[in-house]
């Protein structure tokens, strides 16, 4: 999958494309919906398929501050989405004066002028160009003047998680951030994953008998809540059964937050400055202050075999 960073990435010889334009973030199965559904156009019309999106949230730019928690970082994004079949995307740096464009000139500047755009596919909501003014419905009209076609895909998909909300990244945000991994990879399609790079820590986890991976998160990632979660840890190309704590170690009063994760039976591993990918597979336990640290001792154990019964089944199903 081709990857541009701005508009002059693109190559000047560019043909005719089918187009879908969001942030994305998460890829999740309403995303999917209408990415695959690009993709499946694309190959039919026998053109390739772009996505289009955005670096840093439009949020961040246009409300200082506002930055949400990400579900995946642009490079992750990236992977999944050549998974799905994407043919390139285009990351479109989000500044103040690309958020004063109006929708007729994004129309004409990205769609139009760059991607030579066919078809263009989109959720019933989606909105663009200043103020968000631009909608489905203009995309549509514009379409007419432009020689392109627009089909809306609804991407309202159901499921248990979150009540029975329609999925999306903000219901996916929340019961990343209340510790619900099991409904976010619901959602999601696969376990939600943090990554970073391995820094040192305290060491206490060697010291116990339990050497942890202390990974640095990337900028604004969607951590979840304190507490002892089964899950993996990715590293070296291996995925390796882990028990997951996350919180500020209160047994020992911390009080950085920190992500950190035990590769099961594995004493041997030196990850010191790799970039590692943890994926949160279930929750087991809230984070507790133990009264000795034998009592810890035995509750990290109890966590441990418990975290490696809950991967092996996953890995069974």
């Amino acid at each position: 999958m081709q990857r541009w960073r701005g508009l002059e990435d693109i190559p000047r010889d560019w043909g005719r494309s089918v187009v879908t334009i969001g942030s994305y973030d998460g890829v999740h199965r309403g995303h999917q919906l209408i990415i695959g559904r690009a993709v499946e156009r694309a190959r039919e019309l026998g053109v390739p398929s772009v996505v289009v999106t955005f670096d840093p949230h439009p949020s961040e730019v246009v409300r200082p501050g506002s930055h949400p928690p990400l579900l995946a970082p642009h490079h992750r994004r990236a992977e999944l989405m050549a998974e799905l079949g994407v043919d390139a995307m285009l990351i479109l740096p989000f500044t103040a004066e690309f958020s004063r464009l109006a929708p007729a000139d994004f129309i004409a500047k990205v769609l139009v002028d760059k991607l030579h755009a066919l078809l263009v596919i989109e959720g019933p909501n989606f909105r663009f160009g200043h103020k968000a003014a631009g909608t489905v419905e203009l995309l549509t009209e514009l379409g007419a003047e432009h020689d392109y076609r627009v089909e809306v895909i609804d991407l309202r998909v159901r499921g248990e998680a979150g009540g029975g909300e329609p999925f999306s990244s903000t219901l996916t945000r929340r019961l990343v951030a209340e510790g619900d991994v099991t409904g976010a990879a619901e959602i999601l399609g696969r376990p939600h994953r943090v990554e970073g790079v391995v820094v040192r820590g305290a060491q206490r986890g060697r010291e116990l008998g339990f050497p942890t991976a202390n990974v640095e998160t990337l900028p604004h990632t969607a951590i979840p809540a304190d507490g002892v979660y089964a899950g993996w840890l990715h590293a070296n190309g291996e995925a390796m059964p882990a028990a997951i704590s996350v919180g500020t170690n209160p047994q020992f009063n911390g009080t950085e937050r920190t992500v950190e994760a035990y590769a099961i039976d594995r004493v041997d591993l030196d990850l010191y400055g790799q970039h590692v990918a943890v994926d949160f597979l279930a929750y087991v336990r809230g984070m507790l202050k133990f009264d000795t640290i034998d009592d810890l001792l035995v509750a990290m154990a109890a966590d441990v075999k418990r975290c490696g019964e809950l991967v092996a089944a996953a890995e069974r199903a």
